[in-house]
């Protein structure tokens, strides 16, 4: 190893000292490796630490509570969703058990692992000091905040999909065959993720064809192995499906398409899908990121320079996916994560553009940021009128324990999508129904319990929300989905869930 000598001050005279290069002072470092990136590293700090705070203060979310039954009934695959989150949540709770912390470190420390990836990821495309550059402004959006605090299929997305890129790059551009069949599971892994995974293979494929040193390999006994070693991690799945009468494939391809009801452009959903990334990224990355791309392919277009093969391998693993999604929020409204994998190789590409000028005010508003929204977790000041909130779900599940004690002898169910079954499911140590009970899609609850008909005669508490109620008295009315499956029903007071000593902030109606 590398030795320095470093002078040190002593008791009135100067000392030497012998510091190993690899772990001598970290200020120094940073003073000369990284010159004025110590405030960034510092809000960057700051904005990590908020996250963990939130971690620990943050209540469940649907979202967490549904992905946890999943993991609470293992399978190879679910109703709406391949398994791989369900196996991370597993794991964490078999050594942190059953708790909302535990869900949440899952989130956490999985998209910690894909931020580490990233770092290792730019190394093959930027400089050291660009390639932390670009982990600064990729770690410090509220895409990354979303996914360490909230669980769905895109926290284990993103460290597979990262990783894939990774050994795709060594398969590429190292040659190595072993590199071919670790991209080739990878891209497996990342598809049992989430189904978006498929972006990745598709990706590679072009840019065999683009890549004029590489196209030999379209037909190959490397691009053989990938899609051999893609089929094993893809096997779960297509398996599960098989036997369920492909169910899930069914309801992510032509359940969605159905629900568009004509072709018909809607420019108000382009423009909050754009509204919403352009918070996602923050304005400093999302308008630089355009802006560059934009010139990018212009210049493709225009001059017919076509890209470098590093940054055309960046362009067929980020483009795509972007520009499919944002194409579709011309008639559909796109969710919030379903671009994010496209923003990973996206940011590498365009931040040797990106001054440290822009990743100090994208750090800044960022922190700023995170600040408000830990603000609004911990104290809950302004109200969220939906079922997709962090608020008073637990003080809400033991509210219906007291009410069901009073019909012991009726069953529970819900019907808002999953979510309040889902709640129920994760804080109750009862059997909780869904909306398959009174014939609607019950999701993975209706996979759970294919047959009812051991309910037929039996009385039921029905829990149905009141997202934006405007008193806090009974509603006085029956909803109509029940009528065909009861034949009496009567409305219970309500829940109301709150802060103790003022008006509550959530309402739920119940009817036995």
């Amino acid at each position: 190893q590398r030795m320095v000598w470093v002078s040190c001050p002593g008791r009135g005279k100067r000392n030497s000292q012998i510091f190993d290069e690899k772990t001598h002072n970290r200020k120094l470092i940073l003073i000369k490796r990284f010159p004025g990136y110590q405030k960034l590293f510092i809000g960057f700090l700051a904005i990590y630490l908020i996250r963990l705070l939130i971690v620990f203060t943050m209540g469940i979310m649907p979202q967490d509570a549904y992905y946890y039954l999943y993991s609470e009934h293992l399978d190879f695959s679910y109703f709406d969703h391949p398994p791989m989150v369900a196996y991370m949540l597993r794991l964490f709770s078999l050594v942190l058990g059953k708790s909302v912390v535990a869900i949440k470190l899952a989130d956490f420390t999985v998209t910690l692992l894909s931020l580490f990836a990233f770092y290792k990821l730019a190394h093959y495309f930027l400089s050291e000091k660009q390639a932390v550059r670009a982990t600064l402004f990729y770690g410090a959006t509220l895409l990354v905040t979303v996914l360490s605090i909230n669980t769905t299929p895109d926290v284990p997305l993103m460290l597979f999909w990262t990783l894939t890129l990774i050994f795709s790059y060594k398969a590429l551009f190292e040659g190595e065959l072993k590199y071919w069949i670790a991209a080739g599971f990878l891209m497996g892994l990342s598809f049992i993720s989430k189904y978006t995974g498929l972006f990745l293979l598709f990706g590679f494929f072009a840019f065999l064809l683009f890549s004029k040193s590489h196209r030999k390999y379209l037909l190959s006994k490397q691009s053989l192995l990938l899609l051999g070693f893609f089929t094993i991690g893809i096997f779960p799945v297509v398996y599960w499906n098989y036997s369920n009468d492909w169910t899930s494939f069914a309801f992510q391809t032509a359940d969605r398409a159905g629900s568009i009801e004509e072709f018909k452009l809607h420019p108000e959903l382009f423009l909050g899908n754009l509204a919403t990334q352009l918070m996602l990224l923050i304005p400093f990355l999302f308008v630089g990121m355009v802006v560059i791309v934009f010139k990018m392919v212009r210049r493709v277009v225009r001059k017919r320079v076509w890209p470098k093969e590093k940054q055309l391998f960046l362009m067929v693993f980020s483009l795509p996916i972007i520009l499919f999604f944002f194409g579709v929020s011309l008639v559909y409204w796109v969710k919030l994560n379903w671009i994010m994998p496209g923003y990973i190789s996206a940011i590498i590409l365009v931040t040797a553009f990106l001054s440290q000028k822009l990743l100090r005010g994208q750090i800044i508003t960022s922190l700023i940021l995170h600040v408000l929204l830990a603000v609004q977790i911990v104290f809950y000041p302004v109200s969220v009128k939906s079922d997709d909130t962090w608020f008073g779900w637990e003080e809400f599940s033991e509210e219906v324990e007291q009410r069901m004690s009073q019909h012991p002898n009726s069953f529970l169910f819900a019907d808002d999508n999953y979510k309040t079954s889902a709640v129920l499911d994760f804080y109750l140590d009862r059997k909780i129904y869904a909306g398959n009970v009174v014939g609607r899609n019950g999701k993975q609850f209706s996979i759970l319990d294919p047959d009812l008909s051991h309910l037929e005669g039996s009385d039921a508490i029905f829990i149905d929300t009141d997202k934006r109620f405007k008193h806090l008295e009974k509603s006085e009315e029956i909803p109509e989905k029940l009528l065909p499956y009861f034949d009496r029903m009567v409305e219970l007071d309500p829940i109301l869930v709150g802060k103790e000593g003022q008006e509550p902030l959530r309402k739920f109606l119940v009817y036995k």
